[in-house]
């Protein structure tokens, strides 16, 4: 039995070839990380490591996070990352990183929001007799005492912002909040709450059960789809320039650099 991921089934749903790529074929991308998943991971390790602080009744200053933050890059990074958008550099994601974390530590401070537990990993069942699962690590779980209710926290670290309509669609931590309730009690109220890190907001949503069972069936459906699926057709997006298939996708098509400089060539490529 495949214990899916939300991830793996985002894959599949951006593309499907790379999901046939990644899981099924098991290719080696040409390149393993982008500079961006190294921001986003570097700023999860971080917040991870503030919050075990906070259950040890110890509140690090911003100076203390930016130095872990910044031993963590350091240790991490190497020149083999992936960076495609040439004309940031290195320094200019280690900088973004920085203003995210002073802006989340001025915005959140005292940090007394009873956190439970960081980097959690949940099992979710779907069927009724337990033949899908996915399994997840929510960033963030903690406790609101005044409201008696969960908060299932996620951090994001990407620039765009999405509409609030795909915000209310986010299946993952509605997902992670039937893992939660099958650990606490099913009659417990949860509130998802996402933090968009780039700018600066939190954004918090509570689901009904209704909505919470139509997200457990959709999600079953989209396994079954994957389980069917023969063809795995490549889905072309922005994201193809992030992918590392690319080469080998016969749908991407690169666009060629200072075009205007050889007019006659123009005429032999495809848009």
């Amino acid at each position: 039995m495949v214990i899916y991921s939300y991830s793996r089934l985002s894959v599949f749903e951006q593309c499907p070839l790379r999901f046939k790529y990644k899981y099924i074929e098991k290719l080696v991308p040409e390149f393993e990380r982008t500079i961006e998943s190294h921001l986003g991971d570097i700023i999860h390790q971080t917040l991870e490591w503030f919050y075990l602080q906070i259950k040890e009744n110890i509140i690090p200053t911003i100076d203390e996070m930016a130095d872990y933050y910044s031993r963590k890059w350091e240790e991490h990074y190497s020149p083999e990352i992936k960076n495609i958008k040439e004309e940031l550099s290195e320094k200019d994601y280690f900088n973004k990183g920085i203003k995210f974390l002073v802006d989340y530590y001025m915005k959140n401070k005292p940090f007394d929001e009873n956190t439970i537990e960081v980097e959690k990993k949940v099992i979710i069942n779907l069927g009724e007799s337990g033949e899908h699962k996915l399994q997840g690590f929510i960033d963030r779980l903690a406790y609101n005492k005044e409201k008696d209710e969960f908060e299932i926290h996620d951090y994001k670290t990407a620039n765009n912002l999405p509409a609030k309509k795909k915000i209310k669609g986010d299946k993952q931590l509605a997902l992670y909040s039937i893992a939660i309730r099958e650990l606490f009690g099913k009659d417990k109220k949860i509130c998802l709450v996402w933090h968009y890190l780039s700018h600066n907001l939190k954004v918090c949503e509570r689901k009904t059960d209704g909505e919470i069972h139509k997200v457990k069936e959709d999600i079953i459906k989209l396994i079954k789809k994957i389980e069917l699926e023969k063809e795995f057709p490549a889905k072309k997006s922005a994201l193809c320039r992030w992918c590392g298939y690319r080469k080998i996708c016969p749908e991407y098509k690169p666009k060629i650099k200072n075009l205007e400089k050889y007019p006659t060539i123009r005429k032999y490529i495809k848009d």
